[in-house]
């Protein structure tokens, strides 16, 4: 009969054992880091055990107990006390100052005590307690804490949420607590470097507790362990008599002090009034977003809170505040705003929709904000029961239209490629932005957070903004805007506008202070927003008919492919089921296990499945089956079900601050990983069709980012081969294997293809070596003949990575900026990830800038020098941009656009661009 779950008195005094905890949470995941590259998952793990034990027990007597530096009174005892622990990992010494700071900051009493360790001052307070008649509740994972427990001691580990009482300890370890020191000092603890009695496991110490009761019986009578029925018994005295000394000695290193000379007492361990403006200093600090979240419910945050990166700009900061928010409903008042709007340097702008879809949403109402803490809101289409009169949207937005039309850049806002796709909806094309927030972020560090508002406003301004679900609700109940109260709806809308100015102040001047990172808001990412919105409204027609006839051929295939490998298996499984195709693969077909999850399970992801499909059959089959499955629910049969109603036509939604490097991606549909290397993939390509009288025509770069590594390094031989038009790859294998150029086999083209992608992605020996499937060491003497042969490749990759460890980052050729806050990790795999990332971002982030300066130049050439619907751009996908062009155009176009392309930027090898031309993509591709 399972014993009963222990119950814990109403307010306990609890005593944590922080040292144990850090520790634990240190080489638990999650591992993280802020975006300084400071490792902060130590201090995330042992604060979420603080928050959890304050939330569950809301006790009002705490301490949180650490070890402190240096030696205790067990190494005068036993010099070789603990000698074997290695020396703590400099990633977890860096967490321990943030972490005493948050723990003071949280009101807890923190206590390192010298010449002592934890558990002793954690002993010392619980036997005080319990003579006082107060419970103590003891948070660790340490079994040596198990000797504590009494009627008035329980441990809880937290990371398990197990409580621990006097039966449990029994249960757990098959001996009372007051015996739990005599069983650490019999087996010993290597942890510790505690010795114990020489080979004598936790199974042998049971037994002589179990037969005996304590190590003082058993020394007062050795002779009659060896009675006892257990192996090894008859050689047990003799081995107590020659061994007295270190045992007794054992036993006094596992005994936890109860009488550490201390200056307080337990009820002087009060829980204080958190420091709010050091907790959100330091949550800023370590960006634990959710709870600084929670900190600023409470109220803004003080100048001194947002502490030195946020310092800046002071005379434009104002606290973020709703008393100077209007709600505008009448002429009047809106006439008084327009004029201040007029007048104003610049303002920021909002608007509030009825949904996120683009091309669906209806305006409900704008926002402005002209000074910090001054903003309003103008509703115009709220139609809940009762609603008040408001504005009419046509007369409102014809009386906006010049000033959002104007070519002034007054216009600030955040995501305002949004706001712009609605004001279109409108007739109303949105004329100079002077500054967009997200893209700005973005720019300054697009690493370093979350681009949207929410998370800018706790970065930036220390300020939790309204939620939409705070005013909205949740789930399938949420409001949509237009039937949200005003008195909800108008604070909610005109903080938006507020904390957006108030985001622009910050940014502007973090950004304006290195000329490179304005120039890329300015030049690349500001012109291209207007590019994006008309691409976007654009949008693609598809072929829907083709696509449901592609998916039917893909069942079928996929039932076929099941067939196959059920005959493989010898047996039915669902191929979609983790937990079935590891039994398959690894119990019944006895593959070899490649690499384990997290849980230690083999695993099945798709770089071992990769792997496997080299040397097996049953692998081969299952990489197929997800691939034609993803193809399938992605593309065959949801693209159909995308196409809008009203346009009869697909619309993606670019996202210029999602990646790491500066590329665009794109959602819903996702163009960017329409597989292109299978014939299923390409099928897909051909079901986005040209309209009557036009034809698709696409243009894409070829090896851009060998080109930019060519420029980049300024490799002779590099530069050579590419600005004399040879096949870069064959000329490269020609270098690598010794050949003539023309006597390349297909083979050795293959292979040097490999080393040159490889090197642009940071990739080793061991990578090449798996992705050729040769010996490491051929792959590595193939980089060897590789770098022999071009040098400046070798000395750039060299150079970067010791310019990125100095500062910290990269550049593109344009002064784009990635931050690599692991370039310096002591963590081995990150820095290496850091370093790999390094060598590539140059390349992929400046192909990235160049595809941008490439597409608002040949819209610039659009919307100045064609005809009225002649020529549309219309998706952009990595390096390629794919456009619709009218049949009889098709020849007047090409070549201009092929050069303009080119001119993108001023490499030192040519940048050519390729042109297809047909009735699908596929076709033109």
């Amino acid at each position: 009969m399972a014993s009963p779950t222990p119950s814990v008195p109403e307010n306990p005094f609890i005593l944590v054992d922080g040292s144990s905890y850090l520790f634990r949470a240190f080489y638990a995941p999650p591992h993280l880091t802020n975006s300084a590259g400071e490792p902060t998952g130590a201090i995330y793990g042992v604060v979420n055990m603080l928050r959890s034990l304050l939330k569950k027990y809301k006790p009002s007597h705490m301490a949180v107990v650490f070890d402190a530096k240096g030696t205790t009174f067990r190494n005068e005892i036993y010099a070789e006390y603990k000698a074997h622990r290695p020396p703590m990992p400099d990633d977890l010494r860096q967490q321990i100052e943030p972490l005493h700071k948050i723990v003071q900051a949280l009101g807890l009493p923190l206590l390192c005590i010298d010449d002592v360790e934890a558990d002793d001052v954690i002993g010392t307070l619980a036997e005080q307690a319990g003579k006082e008649g107060r419970f103590t509740l003891i948070s660790t994972g340490d079994k040596d804490m198990a000797q504590l427990v009494n009627d008035h001691v329980m441990l809880i580990n937290t990371m398990t949420d197990t409580l621990l009482d006097y039966d449990g300890v029994v249960a757990k370890y098959g001996v009372k607590p007051d015996q739990m020191i005599d069983l650490l000092s019999l087996m010993g603890d290597s942890s510790d470097n505690i010795p114990g009695l020489p080979k004598v496991g936790e199974k042998t110490a049971l037994a002589m507790l179990q037969g005996m009761g304590s190590i003082d019986a058993m020394l007062a009578d050795p002779d009659a362990i060896a009675k006892l029925e257990f192996r090894g018994a008859k050689t047990m005295p003799d081995k107590l008599r020659e061994n007295q000394d270190i045992l007794l000695m054992s036993r006094e290193l596992a005994t936890i002090k109860l009488d550490v000379p201390l200056d307080f007492r337990p009820d002087q361990l009060t829980i204080q009034p958190s420091n709010r403006d050091e907790l959100i200093q330091l949550y800023k600090q370590c960006e634990f977003r959710r709870w600084l979240a929670e900190v600023l419910e409470e109220g803004a945050a003080t100048d001194q809170a947002l502490g030195e990166a946020s310092s800046s700009n002071t005379a434009n900061e104002t606290p973020v505040s709703h008393d100077a928010y209007e709600t505008v409903t009448t002429k009047e008042r809106f006439a008084h705003w327009l004029k201040q709007l007029e007048q104003a340097e610049y303002f920021a702008f909002d608007t509030e929709t009825t949904s996120l879809n683009y091309m669906e949403a209806e305006l409900v109402g704008v926002s402005f904000a002209i000074q910090p803490g001054q903003a309003c809101y103008i509703p115009v289409a709220h139609d809940y029961p009762g609603a008040p009169d408001q504005l009419d949207r046509a007369w409102v937005l014809e009386q906006l239209k010049p000033l959002l039309e104007s070519e002034q850049p007054k216009l600030i806002g955040q995501n305002l490629k949004y706001d712009s796709h609605i004001l279109r909806r409108y007739n109303i094309r949105v004329g100079a932005i002077r500054n967009d927030t997200m893209l700005a972020s973005y720019v300054f560090n697009s690493v370093g957070s979350r681009h949207d508002m929410d998370s800018l406003s706790l970065q930036y301004l220390g300020h939790k903004a309204i939620s939409f679900e705070d005013i909205a609700g949740k789930g399938a109940k949420q409001l949509t805007f237009n039937q949200i109260g005003l008195e909800q709806a108008a604070p909610y809308a005109a903080e938006d506008a507020d904390v957006t100015l108030q985001l622009h102040h910050k940014l502007w001047q973090e950004v304006s202070q290195e000329k490179a990172l304005l120039n890329v808001l300015q030049t690349i990412e500001l012109p291209l927003l207007p590019v994006l919105v008309d691409m976007e409204q654009r949008g693609v027609q598809i072929d829907a008919p083709l696509l449901a006839k592609q998916s039917h051929e893909i069942a079928m295939a996929l039932q076929q492919l099941e067939k196959t490998a059920y005959e493989i298996a010898g047996e039915e499984f669902n191929l979609s089921s983790t937990k079935q195709l590891q039994t398959i693969l690894f119990e019944k077909l006895q593959l070899p296990v490649r690499k384990k999850t997290p849980k230690g399970a083999p695993s099945t992801a798709e770089e071992v499945l990769q792997e496997l499909a080299l040397d097996y059959p049953l692998p081969d089959v299952i990489m197929q089956h997800r691939g034609l499955s993803k193809l399938k629910s992605t593309y065959t049969d949801k693209l159909p079900k995308m196409v809008n109603p009203r346009t009869h036509r697909i619309h993606t939604s670019y996202h210029q601050a999602v990646t790491a490097t500066g590329r665009l991606s794109s959602s819903d549909p996702n163009l960017q990983n329409i597989p292109i290397r299978t014939e299923a993939g390409r099928r897909v390509r051909k079901a986005f069709t040209a309209p009557a009288g036009y034809k698709i025509m696409a243009i894409d770069y070829s090896q851009i980012e060998l080109r930019i590594m060519a420029h980049l390094s300024q490799d002779p031989a590099l530069v050579e081969a590419f600005s004399k038009g040879r096949d870069i790859h064959k000329a490269t294998a020609s270098e690598v294997f010794g050949v003539a150029l023309d006597q390349v086999t297909s083979e050795q083209r293959r292979r040097a293809k490999a080393v040159n992608f490889g090197l642009i992605y940071g990739m080793s020996a061991f990578g090449l070596a798996r992705q050729l499937d040769i010996p490491r060491q051929e792959a590595q003497d193939y980089m060897d003949k590789y770098f022999d042969r071009f040098p400046g490749v070798l000395k750039y990759m060299e150079n970067t990575r010791a310019q990125a460890k100095r500062d910290g980052y990269v550049e593109t050729i344009f002064g784009r900026r990635l931050q690599l806050p692991e370039i310096k990790s002591q963590n081995g795999m990150r820095r290496k990830a850091a370093e790999r990332a390094a060598i590539n971002a140059p390349m992929q982030g400046t192909a990235a800038d160049i595809i941008k300066r490439a597409m608002i130049a040949v819209a610039d050439y659009i919307n100045t020098q064609v005809g009225d619907d002649e020529l549309h751009m219309i998706m952009q996908v990595h390096d390629e941009l794919v456009f619709e062009v009218r049949e009889d155009k098709v020849s007047d176009y090409q070549k201009k656009l092929v050069e303009i392309m080119e001119q993108a930027a001023d490499l030192k090898v040519p940048l050519i661009a390729e042109a297809g031309v047909g009735n699908n993509w596929d076709e033109a591709h």
